[in-house]
């Protein structure tokens, strides 16, 4: 019999695996080219060229030992220097190997980090709406995760004065993703000054750390002329996790990394306890051909232009066809407002012109749903007509 406290997840597991099983089974009734698939953030590129060249290269003429053995629990250590380097060459930061802890993608960074610093009863703060793991990440270490509202007025920008009441002596952490899974936004530097000036405050009233946890797997694949932030040149106390899943389409490689800066509180233990959670978290380190490919492939990225278009793409049918949005800013997903309260009730209407969408409910935004455009431009193409047939249901 499984844990009672897995009953919750595989009943909520049930209705994704679903909504996966109906997009195949309509592809195979009517045809993958009469199906809209907008569900799974799934990069459809290719990674760069550079990347297979570096395998090949790897697995040909290094080490086997190296390329297939263990090594540190942290990772390389040539990997992390190169991380660190790379990192001070774009925001002029000061990370050293040391600062790197190289993990299985972000997913994993976020849990070394939260296993690192919660206690059962520890508070997690995150922003709603919110990647839907964030939730199950924390209930990993017997967290508490409390929402803060976006701010009606600003689009999907937190509630500062919801967020600066919520802090208190039981906050360990606060997740911030951007841009954003799932509305496509970017928080722009203001806000993340406004996040750190409140997070400070708060350390100095209760005399407590207070870490910052920026979830960045989408930090280059941004669509306007906002700059790329780096977040822990505004607040010491940030851990940063990234992912190349996105940025180098290699989501099945698993390969990402945690930064702690050097100005964090008591960082190299950190670092050394992260690193222990890295260990018995059962990962014990990260994939070492993955390691070695980043490596040489640290500039390198996908074609960022591709995501821009479709994103412009398919914006452009579903206001056309009646819908409210927001352009997306970033990452690869549209944040679409549903016609009527009930979003599950929506999916469902939208399932019978073969659209396949995700409720907004998922990310603790009820009244929306999310698509996701890191598919074909075909597919957002041949979508138009099914979008039109949905509209006219609900705006005649």
């Amino acid at each position: 019999m499984i844990a009672h406290s897995m009953l919750p997840l595989v009943e909520g597991n049930a209705a994704v695996k679903a909504m996966f099983e109906d997009g195949r089974l309509m592809a195979e009734r009517y045809g993958a080219e009469n199906v809209y698939d907008f569900s799974l953030g799934n990069p459809n590129l290719y990674p760069p060229e550079a990347v297979k060249k570096a395998m090949i290269d790897i697995l040909n003429n290094e080490d086997p030992h190296k390329v297939h053995g263990y090594m540190s629990n942290a990772g390389f250590e040539s990997t992390r220097r190169a991380v660190a380097e790379n990192l001070n060459k774009r925001f002029n930061t000061d990370f050293g190997a040391k600062n790197i802890i190289m993990t299985v993608g972000a997913g994993s960074a976020l849990n070394i980090a939260l296993r690192t610093i919660l206690d059962p009863g520890d508070e997690v703060i995150v922003f709603a709406p919110y990647f839907l793991e964030y939730r199950n990440y924390i209930a990993n270490y017997s967290g508490i995760t409390i929402e803060v509202s976006p701010n009606p007025e600003h689009g999907f920008m937190p509630d500062m004065d919801e967020f600066a009441y919520k802090v208190n002596r039981r906050t360990r952490a606060v997740i911030l993703n951007t841009p954003n899974n799932p509305t496509g936004a970017i928080y722009p530097d203001t806000v993340i000054k406004q996040i750190s000036d409140i997070l400070a405050a708060k350390e100095k009233e209760f005399s407590t750390t207070i870490y910052l946890i920026s979830d960045e797997p989408y930090r280059e694949l941004i669509y306007d002329d906002q700059p790329v932030v780096c977040t822990s040149k505004y607040y010491d106390d940030t851990l940063i996790a990234y992912s190349f899943s996105k940025s180098l389409s290699l989501p099945g490689e698993r390969i990402g990394y945690l930064a702690v800066p050097e100005m964090a509180d008591e960082a190299d233990e950190f670092v050394e306890a992260a690193t222990i959670a890295n260990r018995i978290s059962g990962d014990v380190n990260a994939p070492s051909l993955a390691q070695l490919t980043i490596e040489r492939c640290l500039d390198e990225k996908v074609d960022v232009d591709y995501y821009k278009k479709n994103a412009e793409d398919l914006y452009n049918i579903v206001t056309e066809a009646g819908f409210s949005c927001v352009k997306p800013q970033g990452a690869f997903y549209l944040w679409m407002k549903s016609p009527i309260a009930n979003d599950a009730e929506f999916v469902a209407a939208a399932k019978e012109e073969h659209i396949i969408m995700v409720p907004g409910t998922s990310f603790a935004g009820p009244g929306n749903v999310r698509l996701s455009f890191c598919v074909s431009n075909e597919v957002i193409q041949n979508s138009r007509e099914a979008f039109k047939r949905l509209g006219k249901r609900y705006f005649g």
